[in-house]
């Protein structure tokens, strides 16, 4: 298959992903952190987030993940359809993601949010994808043409 971007690159940008979900009432979204290992996305949540809930009575998910700056007319974005589950928290992997977002230095974390939100963490989602699209939209001038790009990773 032809790549006009790299989704490996791509997936180490700490960027927000967004998590759809099925619910009683229909889809609900989650904008949320990840990391991407082991050919699947880990989020994290605690066992108070209604996500992690839905999950449990449903995996089926989709998660988006676009990478965007008008100034230079960037627009990436990779979309996975798959399955999730509700994993028990895994330390290691929690503060690989955090230091994604946050740094390495865990002693410049804000104590508030670390009170707030890191001390409240205790599962893990693993999301395994079926199917991936990439693409890049980016309209800067350029020669080369928008290409579209799909991936398949099983059964869907």
């Amino acid at each position: 298959m032809e790549q006009n971007f790299n989704i490996e690159e791509f997936l180490e940008r700490p960027l927000f992903a967004h998590l759809a979900t099925m619910s009683e009432d229909g889809a609900r979204e989650s904008p949320v952190w990840y990391l991407w290992e082991e050919n699947a996305i880990w989020l994290i949540g605690n066992t108070g987030d209604s996500f992690p809930k839905r999950i449990q009575k449903d995996g089926r998910c989709a998660i988006g993940i676009v990478d965007f700056d008008l100034s230079r007319g960037f627009l990436q974005h990779v979309g996975f359809r798959g399955n999730a589950t509700v994993v028990p928290l895994d330390e290691e992997r929690l503060y690989r993601l955090l230091r994604r977002y946050l740094g390495d230095d865990e002693t410049a974390w804000n104590p508030q949010f670390r009170a707030a939100v890191i001390d409240g963490i205790d599962l893990i989602v693993r999301f395994i994808p079926t199917s991936i699209v990439a693409r890049d939209q980016s309209y800067f001038a350029n020669e080369k043409p928008l290409t579209e790009n799909y991936l398949t990773c099983g059964n869907d």
